[in-house]
């Protein structure tokens, strides 16, 4: 029997992208910890809540506020924040008051909402990473809780070492896979299997670069040959399929 598997690592966390568009946040505390779990939840497209005395809203928090990208609730937290046709999603704390923390941890144990006290990670149903962002591209580096400072920094790292226009090129690779469904909707598995084949094709051939030059037409060109199953390159899809291309030779080689 062969042995040839991946080593088990214990210890570690499930790194998910948890998809909260849409879904009730609640954030209890207005400080800097709480401006930072803002900024991220909102990103991801959530609702979300703060509850926190208003004189203890810092000024980015209260700027949410205002501008009405937060709903807020002008009190300390009260177990009725967390009734069941709330239906909240999430709780994360972020207040200097350690037993008040631990007992809304527990209340949330009781009612199964999962709950991030922040410093606390003994009280966590999960953790916030160091997180790169360039449009669609999102990677987060984390120490599970050892060393978010060496986290931040290796994040930075990684984002220098990417290749400018990533981000852009992603965008470019998610509007050919639109396209592509378009031309072959089938749903099952054979169906499934080869397009996620081809498209990986593509992606290995083809630079970010490339991808980045790539317009409209190009794409309607490139997913024409999907179902002959070759991937063409960028030369031939920019240059030989383009009937305003001129073409120029410097006399470097003669005809055959």
């Amino acid at each position: 029997m062969s042995t040839n598997f991946p080593e088990i690592q214990g210890g570690g966390s499930l790194i998910l992208a948890w998809q909260i568009k849409g879904k009730e946040v609640l954030v209890v505390g207005g400080g800097e910890v709480a401006a930072g779990r803002i900024v991220n939840l909102l990103n991801a497209d959530a609702k979300v809540t703060v509850v926190c005395p208003r004189d203890g809203l810092n000024e980015e928090v209260a700027y949410r506020v205002d501008q009405g990208q937060v709903k807020h609730v002008d009190r300390m937290f009260l177990p009725l924040d967390l009734e069941p046709e709330k239906n909240v999603a999430m709780i994360l704390t972020a207040i200097d008051d350690p037993d008040a923390s631990t007992r809304i941890w527990k209340y949330c144990k009781r009612l199964k909402v999962p709950a991030n006290i922040a410093d606390v990670p003994s009280e966590c149903d999960f953790y916030f990473g160091s997180v790169h962002r360039d449009g669609p591209l999102q990677i987060m580096v984390s120490t599970n809780g050892n060393g978010p400072r060496m986290a931040a920094a290796i994040r930075r790292q990684i984002g220098e070492m990417l290749p400018k226009g990533t981000g852009d090129s992603i965008q470019k690779v998610g509007q050919l896979r639109r396209k592509l469904r378009k031309i072959a909707p089938g749903k099952s598995t054979r169906d499934i299997s080869k397009r996620m084949g081809w498209m990986s094709e593509v992606c290995d051939k083809w630079s970010t670069e490339e991808f980045n030059n790539i317009d409209d037409a190009d794409m309607e060109d490139l997913v024409q040959y999907y179902e002959s199953g070759i991937v063409p390159s960028f030369e031939e899809i920019r240059l030989g399929q383009r009937g305003d291309v001129v073409w120029e030779f410097d006399g470097s080689f003669g005809w055959m």
